[in-house]
């Protein structure tokens, strides 16, 4: 499979997305802790179908020490009993904000609240920020077609 575009030869998107990614650094620097947002980002990208994302955040949380079996759990993860309150929280923020619309609502109240029961504001905008930013880059993957399967942790680092 060969991608559409060639995101870094063509020179307004090449620098769009250094902007773009340097949003992405700030919120690996922000205090969201590090597992949240890697399992925030595989869900957001499973539910978005980006085989990019998926293989480079399924990765990247091995290399952090992420077990295979919370990895696999994530597309089920309201079954799951190896996630924690927080963690659930989180996912389940991702999934309205990821699915907004298809809800009218958006994220509901009562999702935001037990989000804001888990999380201080600074991680609550990193996490917001977060859910935005990879529906951004899935819809940059998707559209296009860029294919998936050949990322090394560390790559973009």
């Amino acid at each position: 499979m060969n991608a559409r575009l060639n995101y870094l030869a063509d020179p307004t998107a090449s620098k769009a997305l250094k902007h773009l990614m340097s949003a992405g650094k700030a919120l690996k620097d922000s205090p969201l802790p590090n597992a949240t947002q890697e399992l925030v980002a595989l869900r957001v990208s499973q539910i978005n179908g980006c085989a990019v994302c998926i293989d480079m955040h399924t990765k990247e949380a091995a290399a952090a020490g992420e077990t295979s079996v919370r990895l696999n759990l994530v597309a089920a993860w309201r079954e799951a009993t190896v996630f924690t309150e927080a963690e659930r929280a989180a996912l389940e923020l991702a999934e309205q904000g990821t699915r907004v619309a298809d809800a009218a609502g958006g994220v509901s109240e009562e999702v935001w609240a037990y989000a804001a029961k888990h999380y201080d504001e600074e991680q609550l905008a990193a996490l917001v920020i977060l859910v935005s930013f990879m529906n951004t880059v899935n819809r940059l993957n998707v559209i296009t077609r860029q294919p998936a399967g050949n990322y090394e942790p560390g790559q973009f680092h």
